[in-house]
């Protein structure tokens, strides 16, 4: 499957940035000088798979099941009601009881991070109001984008900020342009860094130029960059972000935490093969794919996936075909 240039690019410009680094540089990540962070968001968060039964509704016996085969892996915490949680197809009274089913199960020590963005400011605090009286920890708010030629700078740094004004959970930005169209402006996120309440951001578009300038114009915030995707972790981790939201960790949660540790080890090597392993699963399971393809990649690896709400569609027999090569193809089957 071929890569974007933009990836490969990034790719290789970060490991040469690695193997031209001191001996003293390579032992493992360091952080960049700055405050210390009040909210330790380094590792991995699996953005959780809602289950649905054979009639579309929300499985809660199955998503506890799936929870219990999760408790074993070493994440810093869950992510429910992102985009892989088919969280627009939810309705208000089924997001605030998975966040419920979800904390129930989680242990304090990890973070529970809900999606509570709404196309306004207004619906945006008050579900992100409701997300913190059903358990969780952070509010991940993606940008409002149905209107998004009036998705200015400024506009986005307002509804951002009245969001974590309102906000009794630290907030979290998330940019996915693949599913929104719209990415959020670098000059806005440097901005809304200096809010107290906001903590990091969740990056999907892949531009790890744009990632590396995040973490390096922010260093003196409180805040963190996420990588928003398995493919880049690695050159996401060699230019400081803190950890991955990652749609392939609901398939392969340890190697995930795996890469994590490598790099933080300054196992460099060891992580760019993992890394180069991972590259094509993650790419078939987001954007091949998508959520039928990580769906049907879960259930063989021992997870419930199940069937998705329409109207997206199970995959075809020549798709789960191709779907379970890649895996192959690459050593996970």
């Amino acid at each position: 499957m071929a890569l974007s240039t933009r990836l490969v690019s990034g790719l290789r410009t970060a490991l040469a940035a690695l193997h031209r680094a001191s001996p003293g540089q390579q032992r493992g990540l360091s952080t960049p000088s700055g405050p210390e962070h009040t909210l330790d968001l380094r590792g991995i968060f699996p953005p959780l798979a809602t289950p649905f039964s054979s009639v579309q509704e929300v499985d809660y016996a199955q998503l506890e099941g799936n929870l219990r085969r999760y408790a074993s892996i070493p994440f810093r915490g869950l992510v429910v009601l992102g985009s892989n949680g088919e969280y627009p197809y939810l309705a208000p009274c089924e997001r605030l009881e998975v966040v419920r089913c979800v904390r129930r199960a989680l242990p304090r020590d990890r973070l529970l991070m809900a999606g509570s963005g709404c196309e306004s400011t207004q619906a945006t605090i008050k579900l992100t109001v409701n997300m913190a009286e059903a358990g969780a920890d952070l509010a991940l708010v993606v940008t409002p984008c149905y209107y998004r030629g009036a998705m200015t700078s400024a506009a986005l740094v307002q509804h951002y900020t009245e969001v974590a004004d309102a906000s009794p959970l630290p907030v979290v930005l998330y940019s996915v342009p693949a599913n929104t169209g719209l990415e959020l402006p670098l000059e806005a996120v440097l901005t809304l860094a200096q809010h107290p309440n906001i903590v990091g951001i969740k990056d999907s578009g892949g531009d790890i130029t744009r990632m590396g300038l995040m973490v390096h114009k922010t260093r003196q915030e409180d805040f963190q960059v996420l990588a928003g995707s398995a493919g880049f972790l690695l050159a996401s981790y060699a230019l400081g972000a803190s950890g991955g939201v990652c749609a392939l960790a609901n398939v392969l949660g340890a190697p995930l935490c795996q890469l994590d540790r490598l790099c933080r080890e300054g196992r460099w090597q060891d992580a760019r093969e993992l890394q180069h392993r991972l590259i094509e699963p993650n790419a078939a399971v987001t954007r091949r794919f998508g959520i039928p393809g990580l769906k049907k990649a879960m259930e063989w690896f021992g997870y419930y996936g199940g069937p998705c709400r329409t109207p997206l569609a199970p995959l075809s027999p020549p798709q789960v075909e191709e779907l379970r090569g890649t895996f192959s193809a690459n050593g996970w089957l």
